[in-house]
């Protein structure tokens, strides 16, 4: 444990910052999920519309800093990827 109180008010200031960053980091993987899904079920007009949604998600998470823009890109080519798939 700190004893200087910066030490202390920093430990607090990154405890909230690590759960805000774990709420924002589950909510990218529930919005992938339902894309995955509506995938599986072959359901173009639904994946689309999450595809979307989680691409939203991964474009506000990156700039929020919370995963870096790269992975954002590579994760929205991949869900792009699966739903234009359907055609095929």
């Amino acid at each position: 444990m700190a004893n200087i109180k910066s030490q202390k008010k920093r430990n607090r200031t990154n405890e909230k910052a690590r759960q805000r960053n774990k709420a924002v980091r589950s909510a990218l993987k529930t919005a992938i999920k339902k894309v995955d899904a509506a995938v599986t079920a072959g359901d173009r007009d639904a994946a689309l519309a999450a595809a979307q949604d989680a691409s939203r998600a991964l474009d506000k998470a990156a700039s929020k800093g919370v995963i870096h823009p790269n992975q954002a890109a590579n994760r929205k080519s991949g869900i792009m990827g699966r739903v234009n798939g359907l055609d095929a």
